[in-house]
Formats: C-alpha cells, sequence, structure tokens
C-alpha cells in the first residue's frame, strides 16, 4: 500500500498524525509558510514517534537561494537532528535558473547517514526531470512535487512524468492540496507509491485579544486525526 507522509508544525499536530495512522512524518514550523525549520521543543517531542520523523531544514521563508551563512546554519540544524536520532532530513537549495547543485552537495555531505527529501524547491524548476536525476545522483530517497502546480491534482501529468523518469530507489512523492477526496486519484494516475499532505483542517481563532494583537489569524489550520485516518482509507482503496 503507498506510504502516507503528514506534515505537521506542532505537538497537537503530531499527536494527531501518530492517532491518525501516518507512515512518515514531516515535522515542521509555520506550515501557512510552506514549513520551516521546527523548534527543539518539538524535535525532541518526537524522539519517541512511533514512525519515522524527516525534519524541515529551511531558516526562513520566501526564496531558496541561500547564503553561506545560511548554508552553514543549515548544517548544524542537521547535526542537531542527526544528534536527536531522528529518521531524516527535507531540504531544497536553488538558484534563479534552477538547482543550486553546490549548496546541495554540501547539505547531502551533511546528511550522510540520514533519509533526504528533496522539497518542492523543484517546483521553481522549468525542467523538474532533470531535477529529479540530480536528486538522484546526490542520494536523495525522494523528491516532493506538485508538479510546478499550486496543487498536486492540478500537476498530475507533470508528476507521472517524473515518476516515470526517476531513477531506481529514487521516490517521487505527490504533494500539494491532498485531500481525503483526490488522494486516490492523485495515486492511480502518477503511478506514486507515496503521497504526502497536512491533512488539516479549518479552525477558528481563539480570543478576539489574539486577533487584535496580531498573534493570531481569524482562522487557522490544525492537523486532524480523522482526516488522516480518511487519507489512510482512500490510499488502501487505491492500492
Amino acid at each position: 500500500m503507498p506510504t502516507l507522509e503528514i506534515c505537521i508544525d506542532s505537538h497537537a499536530g503530531l499527536a494527531a498524525a501518530i492517532e491518525g495512522g501516518a507512515d512518515r512524518i514531516e515535522l515542521c514550523a509555520a506550515l501557512d509558510l510552506g514549513g520551516l525549520s521546527p523548534p527543539l521543543s518539538l524535535l525532541k517531542a518526537a524522539q519517541d514517534c512511533p514512525v519515522p520523523v524527516y525534519c524541515m531544514v529551511r531558516p526562513r521563508p520566501g526564496d531558496f537561494v541561500y547564503s553561506p551563512a545560511e548554508i552553514a546554519g543549515m548544517c548544524t540544524e542537521i547535526a542537531q537532528i542527526r544528534d536527536l536520532g531522528l529518521a531524516g532530513v527535507v531540504l531544497g537549495a536553488g538558484q534563479p535558473d534552477g538547482l543550486d547543485v553546490a549548496a546541495l552537495q554540501t547539505l547531502a555531505t551533511a546528511a550522510e547517514g540520514l533519509g533526504r527529501t528533496l522539497h518542492r524547491v523543484v517546483d521553481l524548476m522549468e525542467d523538474r526531470i532533470h531535477a529529479v536525476n540530480i536528486a538522484s545522483d546526490l542520494g536523495f530517497e525522494r523528491v516532493l512535487t506538485s508538479g510546478g502546480a499550486p496543487k498536486a491534482i492540478d500537476g498530475v501529468d507533470s508528476i507521472a512524468s517524473m515518476v516515470a523518469a526517476a531513477p531506481e530507489g529514487l521516490s517521487v512523492m505527490p504533494g500539494g492540496g491532498v485531500t481525503p477526496e483526490n488522494a486516490a486519484d492523485i495515486l492511480r494516475r502518477t503511478g506514486a507509491g507515496e503521497i504526502h499532505g497536512s491533512a488539516s483542517r479549518m479552525t477558528a481563532a481563539g480570543s478576539s485579544k489574539l486577533r487584535e494583537l496580531d498573534f493570531i489569524g481569524d482562522r487557522y489550520r490544525e492537523t486532524d486525526a480523522a482526516t488522516v485516518r480518511a487519507l489512510k482509507e482512500a490510499i488502501r482503496r487505491s492500492a
């Protein structure tokens, strides 16, 4: 059966992903910004997780063009993740015209011995097939992609091409707007062996004072165990 990876950005989200039956967890902060490096408290909470945990290594929002200082800091984060005994890292680096292969090589070397996912920086690339081959050459396990579209369901043709072109040992994992309603269709049309989603639902914000002081928006998303279970069932039906 295809693997279900759930991305989370809180202690409650971690518990919900486990309760709902996630096969693997991507640990982040700030999913509303596409995911940033998680705090130490969340990293430590994930140490006892019963499924593999991969940690986002992304020091800031915005583009993926990183300075030498940022790359050095990312290497420090990777070392911390290794020291905590977590399974892997999720990372990427780009240039205006493609992947930053030199930066990725530095990061991949720092992550030697850890599982490695190349994140959706590839969705900024025109030639995603080339990105797949670079990822394979650098020893990544998988590439997370929406096929260059805002949502994976809109990029299924591109994802299918990436799946077909992926060298042996490299997985192409659809992600972006994955729901229980479209997960089986995405898997069927792409031929992918794993899929990535947040399994989240909209929740009303807390007190008006929190909103007044801009600590929170009117609504926010949180991981929902029932949605994780629904995704698992959709994946089971696709198998």
